[in-house]
């Protein structure tokens, strides 16, 4: 029997501002009307009093701990992310606006996804392969839809030193059109099929909304995978494989909960046949952020390409195509959803260092003490556990305390004269702060046994605050309201893109006419449209606690027929 999944299938088928006190201020001064000039000085005075906030937030008291997070994630979201990836090392800001240099901490944590990833999809039969950054105009634009939905955002080069180029070519946005030319070659009979190819690389897009660190920038990494298969039930399959490949990366390593479903035809990739997505949401901002993709191009870029082989029936026959990714973004997202006050959470199965040992160091007995933290740390890494001992003699423990758990290493070893005399080790965990003494000889035991229950308690703990952050709602009188207490909502839908398209912009309206009368305008403020994430699988519905679409009853928006149930939210 099909899965709900399956079956939900073949229905388918048959840069904030620098000076936001200045920023308003223009923006109120070209305004013609009257209310328009008073709503804009109000919008002015709310951005003067956040950035004041946020430079006082810049200023410690004297003696204070310039190192550590010195915003409150609850106060200032923003802020506190902000501080959060530069001061746990993930990232330094570049001179190109929407541009970040990826420091090893992070790097590490996408060479953890990589092989996570590529080895799964390599026991699937995918290959990787390469192919270049640069696209041609025509290429770009050969399927219309496609190019379309990406053309904001497409990086062009025009120049080759001072000389203009003939023809402008493209920096890939994504690489449907780099590589579809080529399977039309490769391609020519059914024997050529399936062709699984991925590739991973980085992508340019020239993003004008606000960039947010690893969350939306113009440059990031990403893998893509594009394949190409004799019939639609195949590609079918390989669609909510990849789907559900996604979901564990993001569940079993990163230990964020998403939610799987199919996007609307809205928001489908452009130029696919129908695309399903993994959601995210951020519970201390209400926003809900997509996490990955895998789309069902059908037959659309093999018309387009010429993408045909002989079925062996004497036909010739277009392929079905796939083409899935996961980027970067999966990094800022675990980040936003585990990072405390003190700075990174880290899980264990996506930490560079699972285990930090900090000496106790006591005059007349540094070397021994340092020896046998050494020790301990040879002992864990043979057992496979990723450790490190803080020996340096320039920090006192506290301060590699502070650092370590400002970097969100899941757990902390201290070892001291006292420990050793009595043959144990104290331990602290990363997510709850809660101790524990460990015998010296169970102590590869005990700390295997500890990751695991941080693996569990991280994912759990983010999976009961996801699920708290869902309401149902079935008319629109309850729909911005329970918006504006940071949730998803879950409400029947008619399924339409009209009504959708009308949606985004009466809960826009609404929204700002509700910031408005609470005196809460913020310039800065990502938009308070509403839109679809996606229509959750059957299963995930059920999953979730909720029931399944009522017979008869009414889209929430516009009280025709409703024939699904749709996620909405606010999004990255």
């Amino acid at each position: 029997m099909a899965s709900a999944a399956e079956a939900m299938l073949g229905l388918q088928v048959d840069a904030t501002a620098d000076d936001p006190a200045a920023a308003a201020a223009e923006k109120a001064a070209k305004r013609k009307t009257a209310k328009d000039a008073k709503k804009a000085a109000k919008a002015a005075k709310a951005a003067a009093k956040a950035a004041a906030k946020a430079a006082a937030q810049t200023t410690t008291k004297k003696g204070a701990n310039r190192d550590g997070m010195e915003t409150s994630k609850n106060d200032d979201f923003g802020q506190w992310y902000s501080q959060l990836v530069v001061k746990a090392e993930m990232i330094e800001f570049y001179d190109i606006s929407g541009c970040y240099i990826l420091r090893p901490w992070s790097y590490a944590m996408w060479d953890t996804i990589h092989d996570y990833f590529d080895s799964r999809i390599k026991s699937m039969g995918v290959q990787n392969a390469y192919f270049p950054l640069f696209v041609t105009e025509k290429r770009l634009t050969t399927e219309e839809d496609h190019i379309e939905g990406f053309a904001a955002e497409v990086a062009w080069v025009t120049k080759s030193g001072q000389t203009e180029l003939e023809e402008p070519i493209a920096v890939r946005p994504t690489s449907e059109t780099i590589m579809y030319p080529a399977y039309a070659k490769w391609i020519r009979s059914h024997r050529d099929l399936p062709l699984r190819l991925n590739q991973w690389s980085n992508v340019v897009r020239w993003e004008f909304k606000y960039p947010t660190p690893f969350i939306r920038s113009r440059e990031f990494l990403w893998q893509e995978g594009h394949t190409a298969f004799a019939t639609k039930r195949e590609a079918d399959k390989e669609v909510l494989e990849i789907l559900d490949l996604y979901r564990s990366v993001y569940e079993d390593v990163l230990a964020v909960p998403v939610i799987k479903g199919m996007k609307s035809e809205k928001e489908k990739f452009a130029g696919g046949l129908y695309t399903t997505t993994i959601e995210g949401f951020i519970p201390t901002n209400g926003r809900a952020i997509q996490a990955a993709t895998s789309h069902c191009l059908g037959q659309n870029f093999s018309k387009m390409f010429k993408i045909e082989f002989d079925g062996g029936d004497g036909a010739m026959h277009y392929a079905w195509q796939n083409s899935w990714g996961l980027t970067t973004r999966s990094i800022g997202v675990m980040a936003m959803v585990h990072g405390d006050d003190k700075g990174l959470v880290l899980p264990p199965k996506i930490a560079p260092i699972q285990v930090i040992i900090v000496p106790i160091l006591k005059k007349g007995k540094e070397s021994n003490i340092i020896k046998a933290a050494t020790q301990l740390a040879k002992d864990l890494q043979d057992a496979g556990i990723k450790v490190k001992a803080d020996t340096r003699d320039d920090k006192n423990p506290g301060w590699k305390f502070n650092y370590w758990e400002l970097k969100g290493v899941p757990l902390r070893l201290e070892l001291g004269p006292r420990d050793i005399e009595a043959g144990t080790v104290m331990a602290t965990r990363r997510i709850d702060g809660d101790k524990e003494t460990y015998t010296r000889n169970g102590v590869v035991d005990a700390v295997k046994k500890a990751l695991d229950d941080i693996q569990k308690c991280t994912f759990e703990k983010a999976r009961i605050e996801r699920d708290a952050s869902i309401k149902s709602v079935t008319k629109w009188e309850d729909f911005v309201p329970t918006l504006d207490q940071r949730t998803m909502v879950l409400a029947p839908w008619c399924n339409e893109t009209p009504c959708e398209e009308d949606v985004k912009v009466r809960s826009g309206e609404e929204s700002q006419r509700r910031q408005e009368e609470a005196g809460e305008t913020d310039i800065r403020a990502l938009s308070g449209s509403a839109k679809t994430l996606c229509l959750p699988f059957r299963e995930e519905v059920e999953r979730l606690g909720f029931k399944e679409l009522e017979k008869g009853a009414k889209c929430f928006a516009c009280d025709c027929t409703a024939n699904a149930l749709a996620l909405w939210g606010r999004s990255y």
